[in-house]
């Protein structure tokens, strides 16, 4: 099923609940721009091979064509984060309980972006749903165990492998500029970083993207009473609006989260940057092609642990990554009881 522009919006100004859906899915996708999107390009900021400015128009640009080309390519993330819950039968209450998923999840990454932690808003986003699903159904029937087991994989995926790439990445690297002159390679590592973190952000829109449009289509589609739809082709403008709103996140609050993930966790040279962004976009790819959605936060910031582990485990500022740590381990009983709550809520209110 596919969604024209001009039918999208005629329908959104004279249906209320799809008005307010759409505000609820911009926003959290406004909100993963600046508490996402960030870590894609905190490495090439905190190694000043580019300014932050130019490295939010270049996520803004790289994100777009993560969007754009992998959604074309291969649309299998989305349907995966389509299909891990159930929202099905009375449509009224289903987007009631999406819509207040939605926002426990914007209240869960506000507030975890107020103190500087990088959040992932992929497994708020699952959680956030999840917990709605379980409420509207009242029990665990709303949830899809074959699609939840591919978040597992993703979850051990972005963090072992983030890490493992990472270091072998660094220590590689190391091993083949030994003999090259120091003041040689740092032009050479300055444009490999910027290149690098390119790809990441292309790989940040690849993930991320399809996940919030997965979620923004489902809503669309229980605001018109279709709550059974199965098979969706995701349309040109949507990529484009999902981008915008993304960029337009990274450029407004992103400053923090590149603080605390490139210059709080690691002080990282060029070439440990370098190293960096690439284990993190080739795990991101991987993942990508393979269908299983990952967390683009905890496949970068594995990465840049494992990068400083690679030249002394004393590198890596263990406080800063306990924090995070322990925001990734609450976010999904966190937001998942959030969302099942506000979920309740609105569904006695509405």
């Amino acid at each position: 099923m596919e969604i024209s522009l001009v039918s999208f919006l005629s329908e959104l100004f004279s249906n209320p609940a799809l008005l307010i859906t759409v505000i609820l899915t911009l926003g959290v996708i406004l909100v993963n721009g600046w508490t996402d999107a960030p870590n894609a390009i905190a490495t090439c900021v905190s190694t000043r091979s580019m300014s932050p400015k130019a490295a939010i128009l270049m996520a803004a640009v790289f994100n777009f064509l993560g969007v754009l080309v992998m959604t074309m390519f291969n649309a299998t993330v989305a349907m995966t984060i389509y299909n891990m819950v159930d929202f099905g039968g009375d449509s009224h209450e289903a987007l009631v309980a999406l819509c207040a998923a939605l926002f426990a999840i914007v209240t869960w990454a506000t507030v975890a972006w107020k103190f500087g932690i990088p959040t992932s808003e992929s497994h708020a986003l699952i959680a956030g749903i999840s917990g709605a699903a379980i409420a509207l159904h009242g029990g665990f029937a709303g949830i899809n165990g074959n699609e939840w087991v591919k978040v597992i994989y993703g979850l051990l995926l972005s963090t072992v492998l983030g890490f493992i790439m990472g270091y072998f990445c660094s220590k590689l690297t190391v091993k083949i500029c030994k003999n090259v002159d120091k003041r040689k390679t740092t032009k050479f590592f300055k444009g490999a970083q910027v290149s690098s973190a390119g790809a990441m952000a292309f790989m940040h829109g690849a993930q991320d993207g399809q996940k919030f449009m997965g979620v923004f289509l489902l809503g669309v589609f229980l605001a018109k009473g279709q709550g059974n739809v199965t098979s969706f082709t995701i349309p040109l403008w949507l990529m484009i609006l999902c981008s915008a709103v993304m960029a337009i996140g990274t450029s407004i609050g992103g400053y923090r989260i590149i603080k605390a993930v490139g210059m709080d966790m690691v002080k990282l040279e060029k070439h440990q940057g370098f190293s960096a962004d690439l284990a993190a976009a080739s795990c991101l790819l991987l993942s990508s092609l393979i269908g299983i959605p990952v967390s683009t936060t905890h496949t970068k910031t594995t990465a840049i642990m494992g990068v400083g582990a690679a030249k002394r485990i004393s590198c890596v500022n263990w406080g800063v990554v306990k924090e995070m740590v322990w925001t990734w381990f609450l976010t999904f009983p966190g937001c998942g009881l959030i969302g099942y709550l506000m979920a309740m809520l609105f569904m006695w209110i509405f």
